[in-house]
């Protein structure tokens, strides 16, 4: 895990709205009625953000529209970004692409498939361990989807790393317009990377996390739909960092 993921997943809920309880904890006998405001507001944005339904919403804010049909003219490759490993998988030797990851990778060999374009993987290995991830990516893309990969990067640990070593190997071979898999969530960030680093970017999204159709159940809060809001989040201040930075 990168030090950037370290401070989101301290500033972002739902870990900032467990601190800004006990924080007002601590409050009452100073000060109780700010403690009482600053608990319940904490604990009442903790319960909307935990309810699928808002959840879904604030997903939709960064999901763009998924590959249209002959989305993939005039392409030259297919780039895809790592989501993660578990490094806790013993029935897989140790390591092995996380869920995230084998989401994009399911998507990136139907569309090579369905294109016949060149396969790009992308990952190396932020948090330590023995394979990094574009080498575990080939490895699934070949013996579990049947699909050959021409090129395996290693190195990048960000999404603007992933953007520059993809120019470093894939430019001095005039490959210009690529197709981007990766997590709805992460493509706007994605996207607005490869284009500083000079790609002329088809948007392949996949894991849409918004577009479930309504049903009641999406008013329960449950602990599953916190997952959302976090990235949610992080992907919009990362974005604005990008900007801040002119990156």
């Amino acid at each position: 895990m990168t030090l950037s993921y370290i401070l989101s997943s301290l500033i972002l809920p739902p870990t900032s709205l467990v601190l800004l309880t006990l924080v007002g904890l601590l409050l009452l006998k100073r000060s109780r009625g700010f403690a009482i405001a600053l608990i319940a507001v904490s604990q009442l944005t903790l319960l909307l953000l935990a309810t699928p339904a808002i959840a879904n919403a604030l997903a939709r804010t960064l999901e763009p529209a998924p590959l249209a049909a002959g989305g993939m003219l005039g392409a030259q490759a297919i780039v895809v970004l790592g989501g993660g490993r578990n490094r806790g998988a013993p029935e897989w030797g140790g390591e092995t692409v996380n869920k995230f990851t084998l989401q994009r990778l399911r998507y990136a060999a139907r569309l090579a498939r369905e294109s016949g374009l060149p396969l790009y993987v992308t990952g190396g290995k932020p948090d330590g361990g023995e394979f990094a991830e574009g080498t575990l990516m080939g490895t699934a893309l070949v013996s579990e989807f049947a699909v050959q990969v021409r090129w395996i990067d290693t190195a990048a640990n960000t999404t603007w790393e992933n953007a520059l070593m993809a120019a470093q190997d894939l430019k001095p071979q005039r490959i210009e317009r690529v197709v981007l898999v990766t997590s709805a969530l992460h493509m706007p960030r994605s996207r607005r990377a490869f284009e500083q680093a000079g790609f002329s970017v088809i948007p392949a999204a996949t894991d849409y996390m918004g577009q479930r159709p309504f049903a009641p159940y999406q008013l329960v809060p449950g602990p599953d739909a916190l997952h959302q809001p976090h990235q949610a989040l992080r992907e919009w201040l990362s974005g604005l960092y990008y900007t801040i930075r002119g990156n």
